[in-house]
Protein backbone atom coordinates (compact mmCIF):
# COMPACT_ATOMS: atom_id res chain seq x y z
CA UNK A 1 0.00 0.00 0.00
CA UNK A 2 2.85 2.42 0.64
CA UNK A 3 4.58 1.72 -2.24
CA UNK A 4 1.39 2.38 -4.46
CA UNK A 5 0.74 5.29 -2.30
CA UNK A 6 4.27 6.83 -2.77
CA UNK A 7 3.94 6.26 -6.70
CA UNK A 8 0.22 7.94 -6.68
CA UNK A 9 2.34 11.17 -5.11
CA UNK A 10 5.17 11.02 -7.38
CA UNK A 11 2.49 10.67 -10.52
CA UNK A 12 1.00 14.13 -8.74
CA UNK A 13 4.11 15.75 -8.56
CA UNK A 14 5.37 14.91 -11.96
CA UNK A 15 2.09 16.35 -13.18
CA UNK A 16 2.21 19.17 -11.00
CA UNK A 17 5.65 19.89 -12.65
CA UNK A 18 4.20 19.34 -16.30
CA UNK A 19 1.41 21.80 -15.51
CA UNK A 20 4.17 24.25 -14.58
CA UNK A 21 6.16 23.99 -17.71
CA UNK A 22 3.55 24.54 -19.33
CA UNK A 23 2.15 27.23 -18.08
CA UNK A 24 5.49 28.75 -18.04
CA UNK A 25 5.88 28.70 -21.98
CA UNK A 26 2.27 30.14 -22.00
CA UNK A 27 0.27 26.75 -22.76
CA UNK A 28 -2.42 25.00 -20.94
CA UNK A 29 -3.53 21.78 -19.77
CA UNK A 30 -6.99 22.10 -20.02
CA UNK A 31 -9.66 25.01 -21.93
CA UNK A 32 -8.91 28.81 -20.55
CA UNK A 33 -8.15 32.00 -21.57
CA UNK A 34 -5.21 30.61 -22.79
CA UNK A 35 -6.69 28.41 -25.87
CA UNK A 36 -6.46 30.19 -28.94
CA UNK A 37 -8.67 33.20 -29.62
CA UNK A 38 -10.69 35.02 -32.32
CA UNK A 39 -9.96 38.56 -32.96
CA UNK A 40 -12.48 40.43 -34.43
CA UNK A 41 -10.17 43.72 -36.09
CA UNK A 42 -12.79 46.92 -37.50
CA UNK A 43 -11.33 48.84 -39.87
CA UNK A 44 -12.49 52.49 -40.33
CA UNK A 45 -9.21 53.78 -43.00
CA UNK A 46 -8.97 51.22 -45.32
CA UNK A 47 -5.86 49.73 -43.44
CA UNK A 48 -6.69 46.36 -44.24
CA UNK A 49 -5.31 46.48 -47.91
CA UNK A 50 -1.95 47.40 -46.43
CA UNK A 51 -2.07 44.90 -43.25
CA UNK A 52 -4.45 41.98 -43.50
CA UNK A 53 -1.75 39.83 -45.35
CA UNK A 54 0.64 40.65 -42.14
CA UNK A 55 -2.17 39.60 -39.58
CA UNK A 56 -2.95 36.36 -41.40
CA UNK A 57 0.63 35.62 -41.35
CA UNK A 58 0.87 36.49 -37.39
CA UNK A 59 -2.15 33.28 -37.69
CA UNK A 60 -0.37 31.25 -39.45
CA UNK A 61 2.74 31.34 -36.94
CA UNK A 62 0.98 31.58 -33.70
CA UNK A 63 -2.02 29.14 -34.04
CA UNK A 64 -1.58 28.33 -30.09
CA UNK A 65 -2.48 32.24 -29.66
CA UNK A 66 -5.07 33.31 -32.44
CA UNK A 67 -7.98 31.00 -33.85
CA UNK A 68 -8.60 33.18 -36.28
CA UNK A 69 -8.68 36.88 -37.23
CA UNK A 70 -12.64 38.26 -38.22
CA UNK A 71 -12.13 41.84 -40.10
CA UNK A 72 -15.09 43.88 -40.88
CA UNK A 73 -15.15 47.64 -42.64
CA UNK A 74 -16.84 50.57 -41.35
CA UNK A 75 -17.43 54.30 -41.85
CA UNK A 76 -15.11 56.07 -39.15
CA UNK A 77 -18.10 58.63 -37.74
CA UNK A 78 -20.53 56.06 -37.23
CA UNK A 79 -17.75 53.82 -34.80
CA UNK A 80 -17.88 55.62 -31.36
CA UNK A 81 -21.22 55.76 -31.08
CA UNK A 82 -21.42 51.88 -31.51
CA UNK A 83 -18.51 51.23 -28.83
CA UNK A 84 -20.67 53.74 -26.47
CA UNK A 85 -23.56 51.27 -26.90
CA UNK A 86 -21.24 48.31 -26.30
CA UNK A 87 -19.29 49.33 -23.67
CA UNK A 88 -22.33 50.58 -21.80
CA UNK A 89 -23.99 46.98 -22.37
CA UNK A 90 -20.80 45.33 -21.18
CA UNK A 91 -20.15 43.77 -24.26
CA UNK A 92 -16.77 43.75 -25.85
CA UNK A 93 -17.21 42.88 -29.90
CA UNK A 94 -14.43 44.56 -31.12
CA UNK A 95 -11.13 44.28 -30.14
CA UNK A 96 -8.96 46.15 -32.40
CA UNK A 97 -9.61 49.26 -34.28
CA UNK A 98 -7.55 50.53 -37.47
CA UNK A 99 -7.68 54.35 -38.04
CA UNK A 100 -6.83 57.13 -39.11
CA UNK A 101 -6.51 59.96 -37.22
CA UNK A 102 -10.09 60.72 -37.87
CA UNK A 103 -11.35 57.83 -34.78
CA UNK A 104 -8.28 58.04 -33.31
CA UNK A 105 -9.20 61.67 -32.16
CA UNK A 106 -12.76 60.89 -31.30
CA UNK A 107 -11.64 57.78 -29.44
CA UNK A 108 -9.70 59.69 -27.38
CA UNK A 109 -11.83 62.98 -26.76
CA UNK A 110 -14.45 60.52 -25.53
CA UNK A 111 -12.88 58.21 -23.69
CA UNK A 112 -13.67 54.83 -25.54
CA UNK A 113 -9.80 53.34 -25.98
CA UNK A 114 -7.38 51.46 -23.63
CA UNK A 115 -4.02 53.25 -22.63
CA UNK A 116 -1.34 50.82 -24.25
CA UNK A 117 1.80 53.01 -22.94
CA UNK A 118 3.59 53.33 -20.56
CA UNK A 119 1.50 50.75 -19.27
CA UNK A 120 2.58 47.77 -22.15
CA UNK A 121 6.00 49.62 -22.99
CA UNK A 122 8.00 46.13 -22.28
CA UNK A 123 6.18 44.74 -25.09
CA UNK A 124 7.14 47.88 -27.73
CA UNK A 125 10.64 48.14 -26.96
CA UNK A 126 12.73 51.45 -28.57
CA UNK A 127 9.11 52.29 -30.05
CA UNK A 128 10.14 55.65 -30.73
CA UNK A 129 13.74 54.81 -32.04
CA UNK A 130 12.05 52.39 -34.52
CA UNK A 131 9.52 54.97 -36.37
CA UNK A 132 10.84 56.71 -39.42
CA UNK A 133 11.66 60.32 -37.79
CA UNK A 134 8.16 61.81 -39.05
CA UNK A 135 6.35 58.83 -38.16
CA UNK A 136 7.71 59.22 -34.60
CA UNK A 137 6.47 62.32 -34.74
CA UNK A 138 2.74 61.24 -35.44
CA UNK A 139 2.70 58.34 -33.23
CA UNK A 140 2.39 61.25 -30.49
CA UNK A 141 -1.01 61.96 -31.58
CA UNK A 142 -2.08 58.56 -30.45
CA UNK A 143 -1.33 59.61 -26.52
CA UNK A 144 -0.63 56.24 -25.29
CA UNK A 145 -4.18 55.17 -26.54
CA UNK A 146 -2.70 54.06 -29.93
CA UNK A 147 0.14 52.38 -32.07
CA UNK A 148 0.92 53.85 -35.56
CA UNK A 149 1.23 50.73 -37.74
CA UNK A 150 1.88 52.86 -41.18
CA UNK A 151 2.66 55.95 -42.46
CA UNK A 152 1.82 58.45 -45.88
CA UNK A 153 3.63 61.62 -45.95
CA UNK A 154 0.00 62.38 -47.38
CA UNK A 155 -0.94 65.77 -48.99
CA UNK A 156 -2.37 68.03 -49.84
CA UNK A 157 -2.21 67.60 -54.09
CA UNK A 158 -4.60 68.08 -56.92
CA UNK A 159 -5.15 65.23 -59.14
CA UNK A 160 -6.70 66.20 -62.18
CA UNK A 161 -8.15 64.66 -65.71
CA UNK A 162 -5.20 66.28 -68.25
CA UNK A 163 -7.45 66.22 -70.94
CA UNK A 164 -10.04 68.47 -69.69
CA UNK A 165 -7.67 70.55 -67.39
CA UNK A 166 -4.94 72.28 -69.83
CA UNK A 167 -3.24 74.41 -67.18
CA UNK A 168 -4.04 73.03 -63.67
CA UNK A 169 -4.00 75.11 -60.36
CA UNK A 170 -0.77 76.07 -58.83
CA UNK A 171 -2.39 77.81 -55.50
CA UNK A 172 -6.19 77.93 -53.61
CA UNK A 173 -6.76 81.03 -55.53
CA UNK A 174 -6.45 79.58 -58.80
CA UNK A 175 -8.80 76.53 -57.66
CA UNK A 176 -11.44 78.99 -56.39
CA UNK A 177 -11.16 80.40 -60.15
CA UNK A 178 -11.32 77.13 -61.97
CA UNK A 179 -14.07 76.09 -59.81
CA UNK A 180 -16.11 78.89 -60.67
CA UNK A 181 -15.42 78.70 -64.45
CA UNK A 182 -15.95 75.57 -64.54
CA UNK A 183 -18.91 74.24 -61.87
CA UNK A 184 -19.69 70.73 -60.40
CA UNK A 185 -16.59 70.05 -61.99
CA UNK A 186 -14.18 69.56 -58.64
CA UNK A 187 -15.40 67.69 -55.57
CA UNK A 188 -13.53 66.43 -52.27
CA UNK A 189 -15.20 64.09 -49.69
CA UNK A 190 -16.18 64.88 -46.05
CA UNK A 191 -13.32 65.40 -44.39
CA UNK A 192 -14.54 63.53 -41.10
CA UNK A 193 -14.33 59.85 -43.19
CA UNK A 194 -11.73 60.94 -45.47
CA UNK A 195 -7.78 61.48 -45.99
CA UNK A 196 -7.33 63.81 -48.75
CA UNK A 197 -10.18 65.70 -47.40
CA UNK A 198 -9.20 66.35 -44.43
CA UNK A 199 -5.33 66.64 -45.61
CA UNK A 200 -6.65 69.10 -47.70
CA UNK A 201 -8.49 71.13 -44.72
CA UNK A 202 -6.04 70.85 -42.50
CA UNK A 203 -3.31 71.97 -44.95
CA UNK A 204 -4.97 75.03 -46.21
CA UNK A 205 -4.63 77.26 -43.09
CA UNK A 206 -0.14 77.02 -43.92
CA UNK A 207 -0.58 78.00 -47.96
CA UNK A 208 -2.98 81.25 -47.00
CA UNK A 209 -0.76 82.40 -44.39
CA UNK A 210 -3.59 81.88 -41.15
CA UNK A 211 -2.63 83.28 -37.92
CA UNK A 212 -2.44 79.73 -36.38
CA UNK A 213 -2.94 76.52 -38.43
CA UNK A 214 -3.14 73.82 -35.24
CA UNK A 215 -6.25 76.28 -34.08
CA UNK A 216 -9.15 75.33 -36.15
CA UNK A 217 -11.50 77.52 -34.21
CA UNK A 218 -9.81 80.61 -33.22
CA UNK A 219 -6.73 80.05 -36.14
CA UNK A 220 -8.29 79.19 -39.17
CA UNK A 221 -10.16 82.96 -40.73
CA UNK A 222 -8.77 82.55 -43.94
CA UNK A 223 -9.48 78.97 -44.41
CA UNK A 224 -12.96 79.02 -43.28
CA UNK A 225 -13.90 81.59 -45.75
CA UNK A 226 -12.13 79.83 -48.18
CA UNK A 227 -14.03 77.03 -48.01
CA UNK A 228 -17.35 78.85 -47.84
CA UNK A 229 -16.60 80.65 -50.94
CA UNK A 230 -15.41 76.89 -52.71
CA UNK A 231 -18.55 75.26 -51.53
CA UNK A 232 -20.31 77.37 -54.18
CA UNK A 233 -19.15 75.77 -56.85
CA UNK A 234 -19.19 72.52 -55.93
CA UNK A 235 -22.02 69.85 -56.48
CA UNK A 236 -22.15 68.04 -53.28
CA UNK A 237 -19.51 65.70 -51.33
CA UNK A 238 -19.57 62.55 -50.94
CA UNK A 239 -19.03 60.47 -47.43
CA UNK A 240 -15.80 58.88 -48.61
CA UNK A 241 -12.87 59.12 -51.26
CA UNK A 242 -13.77 56.05 -53.26
CA UNK A 243 -16.57 57.75 -54.65
CA UNK A 244 -14.62 60.79 -55.01
CA UNK A 245 -12.31 58.41 -57.31
CA UNK A 246 -15.22 56.78 -59.05
CA UNK A 247 -16.53 60.15 -60.18
CA UNK A 248 -12.86 60.93 -61.47
CA UNK A 249 -12.13 58.22 -63.26
CA UNK A 250 -15.12 58.18 -64.70
CA UNK A 251 -15.44 62.11 -66.44
CA UNK A 252 -18.21 63.57 -63.95
CA UNK A 253 -15.29 65.29 -62.28
CA UNK A 254 -12.18 66.86 -63.70
CA UNK A 255 -10.15 67.96 -60.22
CA UNK A 256 -10.52 66.56 -56.54
CA UNK A 257 -7.61 66.98 -54.04
CA UNK A 258 -5.42 63.77 -52.90
CA UNK A 259 -2.54 62.14 -51.24
CA UNK A 260 0.20 60.15 -52.23
CA UNK A 261 -1.53 56.29 -51.78
CA UNK A 262 -4.81 58.02 -53.00
CA UNK A 263 -2.63 58.79 -56.17
CA UNK A 264 -1.14 55.81 -56.69
CA UNK A 265 -3.51 53.25 -55.80
CA UNK A 266 -7.08 54.03 -57.80
CA UNK A 267 -4.48 54.12 -60.94
CA UNK A 268 -3.32 50.65 -60.28
CA UNK A 269 -6.47 48.95 -59.93
CA UNK A 270 -7.67 50.91 -63.15
CA UNK A 271 -10.38 53.58 -61.53
CA UNK A 272 -8.63 56.16 -61.97
CA UNK A 273 -6.89 56.18 -65.84
CA UNK A 274 -2.98 55.83 -65.65
CA UNK A 275 -2.49 58.88 -67.12
CA UNK A 276 -4.23 61.50 -64.98
CA UNK A 277 -1.94 63.64 -63.18
CA UNK A 278 -0.70 65.61 -59.77
CA UNK A 279 0.49 68.81 -58.66
CA UNK A 280 1.41 70.25 -55.57
CA UNK A 281 0.60 73.85 -54.45
CA UNK A 282 2.85 76.68 -54.69
CA UNK A 283 4.30 76.90 -51.07
CA UNK A 284 2.72 73.90 -49.30
CA UNK A 285 3.02 72.03 -46.18
CA UNK A 286 2.97 68.92 -46.27
CA UNK A 287 0.28 67.37 -43.86
CA UNK A 288 1.53 63.96 -42.67
CA UNK A 289 -0.61 60.98 -42.15
CA UNK A 290 -0.76 57.34 -40.30
CA UNK A 291 -2.78 54.94 -39.44
CA UNK A 292 -3.06 53.35 -36.05
CA UNK A 293 -4.07 50.34 -33.85
CA UNK A 294 -5.85 50.93 -30.87
CA UNK A 295 -8.11 48.45 -28.35
CA UNK A 296 -11.71 49.88 -27.53
CA UNK A 297 -12.13 49.34 -23.40
CA UNK A 298 -13.90 46.62 -22.37
CA UNK A 299 -11.59 43.80 -23.97
CA UNK A 300 -10.95 40.99 -21.68
CA UNK A 301 -7.34 41.28 -19.81
CA UNK A 302 -6.22 37.92 -21.19
CA UNK A 303 -7.38 38.81 -25.01
CA UNK A 304 -5.24 42.12 -24.37
CA UNK A 305 -2.21 40.29 -23.82
CA UNK A 306 -2.78 38.53 -27.27
CA UNK A 307 -3.71 41.76 -28.91
CA UNK A 308 -0.43 43.03 -27.58
CA UNK A 309 1.72 40.76 -29.34
CA UNK A 310 -0.34 40.83 -32.51
CA UNK A 311 0.49 44.93 -32.07
CA UNK A 312 4.26 43.76 -31.58
CA UNK A 313 4.00 41.77 -34.48
CA UNK A 314 3.12 43.94 -37.11
CA UNK A 315 5.96 46.61 -36.46
CA UNK A 316 8.47 43.48 -37.27
CA UNK A 317 9.85 44.03 -40.68
CA UNK A 318 8.49 41.43 -42.08
CA UNK A 319 4.93 42.05 -41.62
CA UNK A 320 5.76 46.36 -42.42
CA UNK A 321 7.02 45.34 -45.99
CA UNK A 322 3.22 44.33 -46.74
CA UNK A 323 2.05 47.53 -46.68
CA UNK A 324 3.88 49.05 -49.49
CA UNK A 325 0.40 47.10 -50.76
CA UNK A 326 -0.27 49.27 -54.39
CA UNK A 327 0.48 52.25 -53.06
CA UNK A 328 -2.52 53.40 -51.16
CA UNK A 329 -0.80 54.41 -48.63
CA UNK A 330 2.97 55.32 -50.11
CA UNK A 331 4.94 54.43 -49.31
CA UNK A 332 3.30 52.76 -46.46
CA UNK A 333 5.55 51.78 -43.69
CA UNK A 334 5.80 53.33 -40.40
CA UNK A 335 9.34 51.96 -38.95
CA UNK A 336 12.51 52.53 -40.13
CA UNK A 337 15.02 49.42 -42.71
CA UNK A 338 11.90 48.39 -45.07
CA UNK A 339 13.23 48.69 -48.18
CA UNK A 340 11.02 48.34 -51.21
CA UNK A 341 13.02 45.31 -52.17
CA UNK A 342 11.31 43.41 -49.05
CA UNK A 343 8.05 44.00 -50.25
CA UNK A 344 5.88 40.95 -52.06
CA UNK A 345 6.84 41.41 -56.00
CA UNK A 346 3.34 42.84 -57.37
CA UNK A 347 4.22 45.79 -54.92
CA UNK A 348 7.74 46.12 -56.37
CA UNK A 349 6.04 46.05 -59.88
CA UNK A 350 2.86 48.30 -59.10
CA UNK A 351 5.06 50.98 -57.53
CA UNK A 352 7.97 50.95 -60.39
CA UNK A 353 4.75 51.49 -63.31
CA UNK A 354 2.20 53.38 -61.26
CA UNK A 355 4.84 55.49 -59.24
CA UNK A 356 5.68 59.11 -59.71
CA UNK A 357 9.52 60.16 -59.73
CA UNK A 358 9.01 63.39 -59.00
CA UNK A 359 7.16 62.60 -55.07
CA UNK A 360 10.99 62.42 -53.89
CA UNK A 361 11.58 65.75 -54.92
CA UNK A 362 8.84 67.43 -53.65
CA UNK A 363 8.71 65.75 -49.91
CA UNK A 364 12.14 67.18 -49.96
CA UNK A 365 11.36 70.34 -51.20
CA UNK A 366 8.11 71.36 -49.39
CA UNK A 367 8.24 70.57 -45.05
CA UNK A 368 6.28 68.68 -43.42
CA UNK A 369 4.05 68.87 -40.19
CA UNK A 370 1.86 66.49 -38.74
CA UNK A 371 -2.45 66.10 -38.74
CA UNK A 372 -4.12 68.15 -36.14
CA UNK A 373 -4.36 66.58 -32.37
CA UNK A 374 -7.48 64.80 -31.31
CA UNK A 375 -9.05 67.51 -30.01
CA UNK A 376 -8.43 70.08 -32.48
CA UNK A 377 -9.13 67.84 -35.21
CA UNK A 378 -12.95 66.46 -33.91
CA UNK A 379 -13.52 70.70 -33.55
CA UNK A 380 -12.38 71.07 -37.15
CA UNK A 381 -14.90 68.35 -38.50
CA UNK A 382 -17.42 69.85 -36.56
CA UNK A 383 -17.38 73.12 -37.98
CA UNK A 384 -16.99 71.94 -41.56
CA UNK A 385 -20.00 69.80 -41.14
CA UNK A 386 -21.78 72.55 -39.56
CA UNK A 387 -20.53 75.46 -41.72
CA UNK A 388 -19.45 73.80 -45.00
CA UNK A 389 -20.56 70.94 -45.76
CA UNK A 390 -24.35 70.71 -43.67
CA UNK A 391 -26.23 70.90 -46.95
CA UNK A 392 -24.36 68.89 -49.27
CA UNK A 393 -23.37 65.66 -48.19
CA UNK A 394 -24.40 62.53 -49.12
CA UNK A 395 -23.86 58.92 -49.44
Amino acid sequence: MFELHRNKSGRRRALGVLAAALAAVGLSTGASAQSPVTINVVDVAGNLALTQDAFELYAKKNPNKVAKFVFTKAPSPELPGKLKAMQGAGRSDIDIVLTGTDFLAAGIEQGLLVKILPDHASKFPNLTANYQPAAAEMQKLAQNQGIEVTFMPAGPLLEYNPAKVKQPPQTPQELLAWCKANPNKFIYARPANSGPGRTFIMGLPYILGDKNPKDPVNGWDKTWAYLKELNSCIEYYPTGTGAVMKELGEGTRDITVTMTGWDINPRVLGIVPKDFKVTPFKGMTWVNDAHYMVIPKGVPADKIAVVLDVMAFMLTPEAQAYTYDKGYFYPGPAVKNVPLSMAPKESQEALKEYGRPEYEGWLKQFPHTQSLEAKAQVDAFRIWDQQVGAQKTKK
